[in-house]
């Protein structure tokens, strides 16, 4: 059943917020794909305040347009869902890589970061990045690996004074 005028215009406010809002865009191809399967990413994906929705092809042209971001519906031949990450540019393209590797007939088609259209590769290697926290997790290794170390090599002259002061006490 097509949407009326009303329906198409209250699609196209969702949209236009969505997109002033978000800081990255994934582009995915759902054909074929069950509904209970987007809705497991939907639950992944609201733990990482991001969301899927599918639009018509026209409507996410005109607003992509409006907002002076390249996007040829032509390019895609099957349906397609935007995935909007609202936090940071990184974990909806995580989560998206990894429900891809789960269902083969879910696709990354490419996507959207600071308002620039990337390719699938460019977005599957952003996925592939480490998060914050790991890569935090990471910096604080590297700056305390050598405190830990000169902590340990004093400690073991401390150890060798004291069991030379015990083989003298014997």
């Amino acid at each position: 059943m097509p949407s009326t005028k009303i329906q198409k215009t209250k699609i196209l406010d969702d949209l236009r917020d969505k997109v002033a809002r978000q800081k990255a865009i994934v582009l995915v191809g759902i054909t074929g794909l069950k509904v209970k399967d987007v809705s497991n990413l939907r639950k992944k994906l609201k733990t990482t305040n991001a969301n899927i929705k599918v639009f018509k092809k026209t409507l996410a042209e005109i607003v992509f347009k409006e907002n002076k971001m390249e996007f040829d519906k032509k390019n895609f031949k099957e349906e397609i869902a935007l995935v909007f990450g609202f936090d940071d540019e990184v974990s909806p393209a995580k989560a998206v890589y990894q429900f891809s590797k789960e269902n083969s007939k879910f696709k990354i088609l490419g996507g959207f970061l600071e308002n620039k259209f990337r390719e699938k590769e460019d977005m599957i290697v952003l996925a592939q990045i480490p998060g914050r926290e790991e890569l935090l997790t990471k910096l604080v290794g590297s700056l305390s690996a050598p405190m830990s170390g000169l902590a340990r090599v004093l400690q073991g002259n401390i150890k060798g004074l004291v069991y030379v002061l015990s083989s003298i006490k014997k």
